[in-house]
């Protein structure tokens, strides 16, 4: 049961270029942080794929006529996505032992054990001590997102319990998924969370409805992209004008 209220705060800034948190990286998400537990908050909630940022490009680039463009990006994105095994989140978990706050943050993972070649969509959960508590990857990409991202393998589908709640996540899209809601809601799920890229009254009405079918208290993060940065234009030169980012 929730020990009374708790204070959530969810961070969607418009990202005008990677959201990452170390390094030669913007410390984005470290800032909001901040900026929520100043505010009060208890858990902070970013949302999908927030570092470094969801890859819109796979609904707006063309297959073929587009794959110099594509290779270009996708490399970006593969040297600033997270290794959790060389421990590239730290900044974010200090971050949280700092502040006293629990985390949920959407990642793009680079894989750390084996070949380092596939990325998974994941969302982890970060204690109050800056510990992982739970890694879950995305069970199945979306349509174009199998381009990016491997396939999960469930092992993070469970709820964690915590000093405000059971806490537990499903990514997008997942939560259109009977079986993987029925797993959170099996698993005694009491704190919700949704972080997405979708948007609009089907996604507002389905997370009402989880909150009705499950009994629990539903978080939905989304994100808010703007068109165009100037690294971007770089990589993408002359056609970067003709992708749209709205999001």
């Amino acid at each position: 049961m929730i020990p009374g209220p708790v204070r959530c705060a969810w961070r969607s800034s418009s990202v005008r270029r990677c959201c990452s948190i170390g390094g030669r990286r913007s410390p984005w998400a470290v800032d909001h942080l901040n900026e929520a537990a100043d505010a009060g908050a208890r858990l902070v909630v970013f949302p999908e794929t927030y570092v470094p940022g969801y890859p819109v490009w796979i609904w707006r680039l063309r297959p073929e006529d587009d794959f110099v463009l594509t290779g270009a990006i996708h490399r970006e994105l593969l040297a600033n996505s997270v290794d959790l095994v060389a421990d590239e989140l730290r900044p974010l978990r200090e971050a949280a032992s700092e502040r006293g706050v629990f985390v949920v943050c959407g990642i793009h993972e680079r894989e750390g054990e084996f070949s380092r070649s596939t990325l998974y969509n994941t969302v982890v959960l970060i204690g109050p001590d800056g510990a992982i508590l739970n890694r879950h990857r995305k069970l199945m990409p979306t349509n174009p997102e199998r381009m990016v991202w491997g396939q999960g393998d469930a092992s993070g589908l469970r709820v964690t319990p915590t000093a405000i709640g059971r806490i537990g996540s499903l990514i997008c899209w997942e939560n259109y998924m009977p079986l993987a809601r029925f797993a959170l809601y099996a698993d005694g799920v009491e704190i919700y969370v949704a972080g997405t890229w979708d948007e609009g009254e089907t996604w507002i009405a389905t997370m009402r409805h989880i909150a009705a079918e499950g009994r629990c208290w539903v978080v939905g993060a989304g994100c808010s992209l703007r068109p165009l940065t100037s690294r971007r234009d770089s990589l993408a030169g002359s056609n970067c004008s003709q992708i749209p980012m709205s999001g």
